[in-house]
């Protein structure tokens, strides 16, 4: 669903419109943030013209070398993010700051966006330009990612303690757990990397730097975090990769005990099946008896002793 939202100040007071013809009414210092979700080509140019910026496409936006991530000219910075869903797909936005105006564009709905616009009609006070915005807005977006990390902490906790058999599924349920940290940490990495350089922005207000180190250092306990996460991940892995290999060695176990057991009759019953002439058991009455007593004692004689040594 294509929409823009124009944020500008009026009367210490935080205003929003639906439309672009607004930016002809407002004067320019008094834009805050303009937010396009899906926006059309049309007001995208309108945007250009007006502030004069590049919004970037979609597959700039998702560029993964670190001169895409982040870009500065004289009077404004360009830098592009993934935002994670509920899903764990990610959603690629991309960051503009121009004259302390903040021009965001995505495709999907995402929380941290609702929430912040929820926090500056609270207090209005505390976003007076794009940047106190764009702030908000990664403060939001990692405090989500907190979240994820907690719910993702407790799936692991909960699949700790459901193993017992060695069902295949559980493998599967450890892989996916594994790809799902594996996003969670892409994404606060990359989220860390573009903080990191508006730190050393000297566009960016040094009242604000406190805030956004902050963040960086919310983000190092969170990658910390989803490292632990991988570590218990492994250690899963591995203890149900030795229940596999202790069912597996009782099956191997059976079937040894068995095969020796059934060793010595076969022995005796070899023996006596080859039928020599000079054979004195053969013309026995108790001959066959015999033959099966041996038997039989030879099997018991090796089920007790291993039960001697323990082996059963």
């Amino acid at each position: 669903m294509s929409d823009i939202k124009i944020f500008y100040r009026e009367n210490a007071r935080i205003k929003t419109s639906r439309n672009i013809d607004i930016l002809k009414k407002v004067a320019l210092q008094d834009l805050v943030w303009i937010d396009l979700l899906d926006a059309d080509e049309e007001i995208e140019t309108q945007l250009e013209d007006f502030l004069k910026i590049y919004i970037q496409e979609d597959e700039e936006i998702e560029e993964i070398e670190m001169s895409s991530r982040y870009m500065e000219t004289e009077d404004s910075l360009v830098a592009n993010s993934h935002f994670l869903l509920d899903n764990y797909e990610t959603e690629p936005v991309s960051f503009i700051l121009k004259n302390k105006i903040l021009v965001s564009t995505r495709n999907t709905e995402l929380k941290s966006f609702q929430e912040t616009v929820r926090k500056m009609t609270a207090n209005p006070r505390n976003y007076m330009t794009g940047y106190h915005v764009l702030v908000a807005l990664l403060e939001t977006r990692v405090e989500l990612d907190a979240d994820m990390i907690e719910d993702h902490t407790n799936e692991i906790t909960k699949m700790s303690n459901a193993i017992q058999g060695t069902d295949e599924n559980m493998l599967i349920a450890i892989k996916d757990l594994q790809e799902k940290t594996m996003l969670i940490r892409e994404n606060i990495i990359d989220k860390q990397r573009v903080c990191t350089s508006m730190l050393k922005s000297d566009l960016f207000p040094d009242d604000l730097k406190p805030r956004l180190a902050i963040v960086v250092k919310d983000i190092n306990s969170l990658i910390e975090h989803t490292k632990f996460s991988f570590d218990r991940l492994d250690y899963l892995q591995d203890t149900f990769l030795g229940l596999v290999n202790i069912e597996q060695n009782k099956i191997i176990k059976i079937f040894t005990v068995v095969s020796v057991i059934f060793l010595p009759p076969t022995l005796i019953a070899s023996i006596y099946g080859m039928n020599f002439q000079f054979m004195p058991e053969l013309n026995w009455r108790l001959g066959y008896p015999f033959a099966l007593s041996l038997m039989l004692l030879s099997i018991i004689s090796i089920l007790l002793y291993f039960k001697k040594k323990k082996w059963l």
